[in-house]
Parts: structure tokens; sequence; C-alpha cells
């Protein structure tokens, strides 16, 4: 197409070049002087009342931006509520979006004491059918944004031995139908669901699923980085951030976050996930202050943060820190007590951490764990403070 030529008078080109120059100038100064605002980061939580009722004011709800509501059941192959009270749960934790407009609301399904009906849900196109129908009904009833998979595990035992082999396969495509029936319904709906799912921290995790596809169907991988040492007969970081040379298992959230980027997951895509509660071990002796010793787990030994911060810590027990981890620890010499937990030390590193991989965000379970908001604020802080240019 043929235009014809405009011809500004010979005055313009000297006046235009001292405009854009003031323009660059000015740009200059702007950014500068105004500190970068890193992009918004997920902070989700999970909310698990089993059968009380949420109290008011109960939820820093600016200081979120995700609740995943902890949890739905699976009967007959189908989603229903977990608990007598998750009508009325689930509908004042939506409510909660008039206070925080970008808040999204989703329902996690499972768990660890509820992940043994997966394996047959899964298994043929008709049952994912069937449960992927019900799941819109269940969002749609509830305003919700969505929903969280937290099975625990795919083609692995968890709680119950009900698994398959061919589990891996058939969670890829539960994922797959359920993101293809959620783009049906945010036309519908005009606005968009999210599909996420809690995962395992362990090697076993990822060879039992496929993450490299998984990853097309999901917004969030919420990675459980947490439970390393609970159960076993030996101590040790529950939580860790990086690889203690001294520990037997040679595990921590950065070895995880790694595997599952080389199994094919987008950095962006991996949440963090981090404990508001620690875990005890009885019959420890005093050697390295009781870290990765030879010792009992306590039959009550999950233990909030709010009993670790207010009851143990300066109360017969002394923190220690191990740096290698970057995490703390508790002991007594008295009752030969070890407890491993998470605190704003250890949060706060795990902040950076994902500032720095340049991940998703941080997910905690659980937040009953600490009514006082001291992990919450520790979080938020970490994840939503600007950071402005240095000077050359």
């Amino acid at each position: 197409m043929n235009e014809r030529r405009r011809d500004f008078p010979s005055f313009w080109s000297p006046l235009r070049l001292t405009v854009l120059g003031a323009l660059t100038l000015l740009n200059g100064f702007h950014a500068i002087a105004e500190p970068k605002v890193p992009p918004q980061k997920a902070i989700v939580a999970y909310v698990f009342l089993k059968d009380r009722t949420l109290q008011p004011n109960e939820i820093a709800v600016n200081k979120l931006t995700r609740i995943n509501y902890a949890f739905a059941n699976i009967r007959g192959g189908r989603i229903v509520n977990g608990f007598k009270n998750d009508d009325q749960n689930l509908a004042d934790l939506v409510a909660l979006k008039q206070q925080n407009p970008s808040l999204t609301v989703l329902v996690s399904v499972g768990g660890w004491e509820w992940s043994d009906s997966f394996s047959d849900m899964v298994l043929t196109k008709a049952s994912r059918r069937e449960f992927i129908a019900s799941v819109t009904d269940y969002v749609q009833r509830h305003q919700l944004d969505g929903l969280d998979i937290d099975w625990e595990y795919p083609g692995m035992a968890g709680s119950t031995n009900h698994f398959r082999p061919e589990d891996t396969r058939n969670f890829t495509l539960l994922l797959k139908e359920l993101r293809a029936s959620f783009k049906h319904q945010e036309r519908k709906l005009h606005r968009q669901l999210y599909l996420t799912i809690a995962a395992g921290a362990s090697s076993g995790y990822i060879a039992n699923t496929e993450m490299d596809k998984v990853q097309q169907y999901i917004d969030t991988v919420n990675l459980m980085a947490y439970d390393y040492y609970g159960s076993e007969k030996t101590t040790g970081n529950h939580a860790p951030l990086f690889t203690d040379p001294n520990d037997p298992q040679k595990i921590s959230a950065d070895r995880s976050v790694h595997e599952f980027e080389q199994a094919g997951v987008p950095a962006e895509k991996i949440v963090l996930g981090v404990p508001f509660y620690g875990h005890r071990w009885g019959d420890v002796a005093d050697v390295q202050h009781g870290l990765f010793q030879a010792g009992t787990p306590l039959p009550q030994g999950y233990t909030q943060y709010s009993i670790v911060s207010t009851t143990l810590l300066n109360n017969g027990f002394d923190r220690y820190w191990d740096k290698a981890a970057s995490v703390p620890y508790l002991y007594s010499p008295s009752q030969k007590i070890f407890v491993s937990y998470e605190d704003t030390e250890s949060l706060a590193l795990k902040a950076r951490y994902v500032m720095d991989q340049h991940l998703g965000g941080i997910m905690f379970w659980d937040y009953d764990g600490d009514p006082s908001g001291t992990l919450l604020d520790t979080v938020h802080t970490g994840l939503t403070q600007p950071t402005a240019d240095k000077a050359p």
C-alpha cells in the first residue's frame, strides 16, 4: 500500500529531539526513584477447621492470596463434604473476598487420611467423568475459585496401601480432564478457575508421577517440603531449607525444589510448603543437642508452633540453630526430648529463597498452628517487601 509521506517543518526535528531527550531523562529519574515491586507471590493457607466453625476476624485475609479449605472427601466416586460445618465455613471464607477481592478460595480434596478413594476414582474415563461432574457442581454451589488435589500418594502407599501402578497415568489424565472442564466452565462463569495439587517432596513421588505432563494442566504445585523427619527412629530436621552434610538422609527443601524442576516443573509453578508445627522425639541422648540421634517419636509428637513458642521454648528446652540446614531445633537435656520446628528466622530465609529462586510463593499447613499471626507476618513481609535498586 502506498501512502503519502507527511513532511514536517524544518524546525520540528531539533524540537522533537529536545522533547524526547527530556522525556528520557525524566523516565530515568523515575526508574531510579521508584523501588522495584516484585511480581506477586502466592501466600497459600490451608485452613483445617474439622467440626468447628470459622470465627469472625480469625483469618488475616489481607496477608493471603489463597485459602485451601481442608478437606473435602470422596464417596461413591464423587466429591462430598468432609465435616458437618463445611457449607457454613466455605460460605464464610468466600465472604472474605469482600475484604480482599484478589483472594481466591479453593477446596482441597483428600489429605493424608482421605486419599484411599483416589485410585478407584481415577481408574476409568467414566469414573473420572463422574468425579469431575461432582466437582463442577461443588465449585459452582459454593462459588469457589477451584480445586486442590491432595492425593497422598499416586502409585505409592500413604496412610493406606490402596494404590495401583496405573495411578501414575490416571493421575495425569484426571488433571488433564479437570483442566478441560474448568476451561469450559470459565466461559460460563466469566472468571478463572484454579487447579492445584499438594505434592509429596520425595524422589518417590516424582518417580510415580508424570510431573512434566502434570504441570501443563495445573496452576501450582504446593510442595510439601516438611515431614522429612517425623516417624523415623532417628531425630532430624523435618523442614530443612538446605541439606546438612551430617544428615543421614541428605534431604532438604532445596533438593526437592531442584528435583521437581529437573522433572519438568517450572520454578514459577512451585509453591514452597512450610510447616506451622513441629515434631518431637523422646529418649534422645545429649549428643550434638539431640540432632541426628536415635530417638522415639512421641505419640503426641505433632506440636503446633503456638505450643512450641509458648510452652516449650525457654521452659526447659534450649533453642539451637542448624546453620547448614537453616532451621532451628529444641532440646531438653533433663527430659531427653528433641523438637524440630519452624520459626521466624527460618521462615525469613525461606521467603528469601523463594524470591531468589523465582518460585511461585509459599504455602503453609496449617492456619491454626499459629493464632498469633507471627509466622504469617514473616511470610507476608518476606514476599511483599519491595527492594530498591542499589546505587551504582
